[in-house]
């Protein structure tokens, strides 16, 4: 009778252990539909960015926040300066999707329209950001302390503290969404699909998120309704309402495409559309000096190029502090990014982590004391290198990076979780370059 208890017990044990997955699976399925609600409240739409990071939702409620925080929470610059500042940054990596995302975004929180006919049409204090915009972007080891000081001392046009640290981050996370744009191949895929039935670009689409089949909203809602509120992520809203207006959407958006399909012929957009489009899709107007570009980082005996020690300035012991400082609660959210793309469940090993992390900050300049750099060698395969370095510093000139031969057995989860740490190593190099330059100006 023992022998036979144990017996059925085995099948009850796996039956529990089905159901126990299937609750997690639920859980992840659910956890992201309301990310993509709270995407929907704050924004106003669920981009191709956030459908790719779906696949982690843990990060993604930390990238949400961040991006919510700074974009449209209180803070020392006004709604259009912010997005105008996020196209300045785009622009410098000729990034047509989140160049066109912002500039309609910039519009529908009042913008100028004017300011996106270029960088010139933009006010001055604006375009005195174009030089520190420039070398973040592309040599952030450049960054100095004489920088920092035109910016805060230039008469009428000058810049306080405080909305300079927002400018820089918003720079920063950014470029570094950038990386990760062209990482994903989503700018490519923008630019491809740009031309809509509507006129609108494709930034709706399913996702299969965390391999659980599940089919995330669309929406096509016009979002001036959503954008001029400072809403927190966490707020309340209605939910039973944003499903069934989600559901609507989506159903209106099957027909467009079935009437597409049907007819086979784009419907044409006015004239003073497509300037529109134009105006939004060419991210040279937002640039000067296209010819800076990143440059080996190399070691020489010049100050300027001397190599950024960790040791010396860290982003635990006096950029978080530094940042939180000058712009309230930023630090904490930075910092749970942070910890939260290096603590993401993968098949990756923690070393292997630190390897892609470190060898980030290696070719931007940035060293660690305690750290033994053959095990970048021995643990990132060549053509591994290869691709982060090209996404993680000049991933524009790539457009459509060569993916390594070795991601041909990971999961798309695995390959997206790669480059959200070459976008958040990426994120903290600019930041402590800024930071420490902000450092310098206010101690001298």
């Amino acid at each position: 009778m023992i022998i036979c208890a144990n017996k059925m017990e085995y099948p009850l044990r796996s039956q529990c252990q089905r159901v126990q997955k299937q609750v997690v699976v639920n859980g992840e399925k659910e956890r992201v539909s309301l990310l993509f609600v709270k995407a929907l409240v704050s924004r106003g739409s669920v981009d191709a960015v956030f459908q790719q990071m779906a696949s982690h939702p843990q990060y993604l409620e930390s990238f949400l926040r961040t991006q919510h925080y700074i974009l449209h929470m209180d803070g020392p610059l006004p709604l259009p300066y912010r997005h105008y500042i996020a196209i300045m940054a785009a622009a410098r990596h000729h990034c047509n999707y989140l160049v066109y995302l912002h500039s309609a975004q910039f519009l529908r929180v009042g913008g100028d329209p004017l300011w996106l006919q270029g960088l010139e049409a933009a006010p001055p204090r604006l375009r005195l950001l174009d030089h520190i915009n420039k070398v973040l972007a592309h040599q952030p080891w450049l960054t100095a302390c004489s920088h920092i000081q035109t910016l805060l001392k230039s008469g009428e046009q000058c810049w306080s503290l405080a909305e300079l640290v927002q400018a820089v981050v918003i720079l920063a996370h950014c470029h570094a969404l950038c990386s990760f744009v062209f990482g994903c191949d989503t700018d490519s895929d923008f630019v491809s699909r740009s031309k809509s039935p509507n006129g609108t670009p494709p930034t709706y689409c399913p996702f299969d998120a965390a391999n659980g089949n599940t089919n995330v909203p669309q929406s096509f809602a016009t979002p001036s309704e959503h954008i001029r509120r400072r809403r927190s992520l966490d707020s309340s809203c209605d939910m039973i309402c944003l499903k069934e207006r989600i559901q609507k959407s989506q159903e209106q958006h099957e027909k467009r495409e079935e009437r597409h399909l049907q007819t086979q012929t784009l419907q044409q957009t006015d004239s003073e559309e497509e300037e529109e489009m134009m105006c939004f899709a060419d991210p040279s107007r937002f640039i000067t000096d296209p010819d800076f570009c990143y440059q080996e980082f190399a070691r020489r005996e010049e100050d300027h190029f001397q190599v950024f020690r960790v040791q010396d300035y860290s982003w635990e012991d006096h950029g978080f502090s530094l940042v939180n400082r000058l712009y309230s609660d930023i630090g904490h959210l930075l910092d749970d990014r942070f910890r939260s793309v290096t603590s993401l469940p993968s098949m990756h090993s923690s070393d292997l982590k630190r390897a892609i992390w470190n060898y980030i900050h290696c070719v931007l300049g940035i060293r660690y004391d305690d750290y033994d750099y053959s095990e970048v060698n021995h643990l990132l395969e060549r053509d591994l290198k290869l691709y982060i370095k090209a996404v993680a510093c000049f991933p524009d000139t790539t457009k459509t990076p060569v993916c390594p031969l070795s991601w041909a057995l990971l999961k798309g989860s695995e390959r997206i979780h790669v480059n959200l740490l070459i976008m958040e190593a990426r994120l903290q190099a600019e930041l402590l370059y800024a930071l420490r330059a902000i450092t310098q100006y206010m101690i001298a």
